[in-house]
């Protein structure tokens, strides 16, 4: 039996930034999430989950129960730039060399982003990384504001909604989201993992499903 201590030297962490963007396409005749490529500029993911939204039950002349809704994940993506293989996630098409036209199918994709993870004694960083994994994501159209050039200049930054569409995961519900923690994974584990998602000498970068993620790591 231990005394709860509040506020201990080097337990004031903090998560802050975003770097590590990947986009992955789609393949459908493999049914994967492969070609992953950078995505540079990002300035911001803000993620924006609903549902799982209590509705009461009553008998008996009480509360008898809560029956929860299913919960939904969404978020919005915010960069000053994006991959030319992001194009089609974004309903556009190559008509020719420099030509592209938009309105056309969305096709969904994999993506993949990290945020840093400080503390009172150590920076950003330097503490660990969370490394954010989304499946199945599905880019609104979204508002492009194009501004002249003035005394202030500044990047123009575009952003997108994504929607998702949960995958399996076995024993569980099925889910959009996987989060990875530096603090908390074996390192020659994530270091396989990051090697999968980032590619390696002898491999390009994938996005693995949660089977093989939870395969590869090891049980909780």
């Amino acid at each position: 039996m231990s005394k709860i201590v509040w506020d201990a030297l080097g337990e004031h962490f903090y998560e802050t930034g975003v770097d590590h963007g990947v986009y992955y396409g789609y393949d459908s005749t493999q049914n994967a999430f492969n070609n992953g490529v950078p995505w540079n500029g990002i300035t911001a993911v803000t993620e924006s989950p609903s549902g799982a939204e209590p509705s009461p039950i009553y008998a008996d002349n009480i509360k008898y129960l809560n029956l929860i809704s299913a919960e939904d994940y969404a978020a919005t993506i915010e960069a000053l730039t994006y991959p030319d293989e992001f194009k089609i996630s974004d309903g556009k098409a190559d008509i020719a060399t420099g030509v592209v036209i938009g309105q056309q199918t969305r096709k969904i994709f994999g993506f993949s982003y990290r945020t840093l993870i400080g503390s009172d004694t150590e920076a950003a960083g330097t503490a660990g990384y969370v490394i954010h994994l989304i499946y199945n994501c599905t880019a609104s159209p979204s508002e492009k504001s194009h501004n002249t050039v003035n005394e202030n200049p500044e990047g123009a930054t575009m952003s997108w909604s994504i929607s998702t569409t949960p995958v399996d995961v076995e024993g569980y519900k099925p889910t959009a989201t996987v989060e990875i923690d530096s603090r908390t994974t074996p390192a020659a584990k994530l270091a396989q993992l990051e090697a999968i998602l980032y590619g390696s000498v002898s491999s390009d970068p994938r996005l693995p499903f949660p089977a093989e993620i939870a395969t590869l790591v090891g049980a909780a």
